[in-house]
């Protein structure tokens, strides 16, 4: 096997928390990423999902260095980044880059298209002046715009249009890796299977590796590789994302993919309902972070921390007693259990992505 394009192993962000006005002192810390390690291959797409606040964009700037991580390691092709100093942080961020989540608030409203998308280049030193004017042309085509587009402003443009647009000021500077941050939660259906399709096409492509932080289960299933679940700053599982949805072995996978709805009112399903809410990331519970919630909680998950272990092969999860757990319903009746199977949600997306792309 390959040396993966990117390794995190051990991966921690606590960010403190401080009290006073006059005098402030540290008072705890929130454990936003803690112990998180995992690999993306080249040309793969991993998908990191997790309620919101659960630590997924994160651990995503924590790969970019747009924040500093508490510990861990990062490695990129083979080169520890954790620890690069600022120079040669700059010189990396050329191989990785990021799309970010809210299309409306990512692009400088004070430049023009043509100059946010060379922007990157500038900053790189890549090409001359009118090699860069070119080069956006050509960028612009690529993500379905119109040249004469560069000489538009951001609020001319829909969100679609203007999550392409940072599409493109992504790919300028020609990266292996893009940290995609929920980059369609923001738009509706329609045009988030148009967006999904282009990033797709462009991975074929240009060879792209993807870590597309998402919550969306529809979107996830459509463009994934494989699939890490996320729940309070740790990994619960992860694993290939058409066994994920056919047999997931975590309870919080298990009721993440109950609450997908679905269409058909006859179908038997066991809708997981979770007590309580999230526990504070500043004092988690010990033992297994879930076990609040979980309602198959034993002693022993009060305890004692699981350790992401493999289940089977390429399939690991967090579980004490992920193998003995009972499985549940919901698909059609005298059917196996597939907790992907014919979500409304999914349905209506992938109708919207076998459409022509539109604007």
């Amino acid at each position: 096997m390959s040396e993966p394009i990117l390794s995190v192993r051990g991966l921690v962000k606590h960010f403190p928390v401080r009290r006073g006005v006059v005098v402030s002192r540290t008072v705890g810390q929130v454990r936003a990423v803690d112990d998180v390690s995992f690999d993306i291959a080249r040309g793969e797409t991993l998908a990191l999902v997790g309620e919101s606040g659960c630590g997924k964009s994160t651990t995503g700037r924590l790969i970019l260095r747009l924040i500093d991580p508490t510990g861990g390691s990062v490695r990129f092709k083979g080169e520890e980044i954790a620890g690069l100093p600022a120079d040669r942080m700059r010189q990396m961020r050329r191989h990785l880059q990021i799309i970010f989540q809210d299309p409306y608030a990512s692009l400088n409203p004070r430049m023009t298209v043509g100059d946010i998308i060379a922007e990157p280049m500038q900053v790189h030193g890549i090409g001359t002046e009118t090699e860069r004017v070119e080069r956006v042309r050509e960028l612009l085509a690529t993500v379905g715009l119109l040249p004469e587009h560069a000489r538009r402003y951001p609020h001319q443009f829909s969100g679609g249009q203007r999550q392409r647009i940072g599409i493109a000021r992504a790919l300028a500077v020609n990266p292996d890796l893009i940290v995609c941050d929920e980059p369609v939660s923001a738009l509706d259906v329609s045009i988030q299977a148009q967006v999904v399709n282009l990033l797709q096409n462009l991975q074929k492509r240009l060879g792209l590796s993807y870590l597309f932080i998402a919550h969306d289960l529809a979107v996830v299933k459509h463009i994934s590789d494989r699939v890490a679940v996320m729940y309070l700053g740790k990994l619960v599982e992860i694993t290939d994302k058409r066994t994920l949805y056919r047999t997931p072995l975590h309870p919080y996978t298990q009721a993440l993919l109950s609450a997908i709805p679905v269409p058909d009112p006859g179908a038997q399903r066991q809708r997981i309902i979770l007590a309580g809410d999230v526990p504070s990331a500043m004092k988690p519970p010990p033992g297994c972070r879930f076990h609040t919630r979980c309602p198959h909680a034993q002693p022993r998950c009060r305890e004692e921390e699981p350790a992401l272990r493999e289940a089977a092969p390429g399939h690991r999860v967090a579980c004490h007693f992920a193998e003995t757990l009972p499985r549940p319903v919901v698909a059609g009746a005298g059917q196996a259990p597939d907790l992907g199977r014919f979500p409304a949600r999914l349905a209506a997306f992938e109708r919207a992505a076998m459409a022509k792309p539109g604007g």
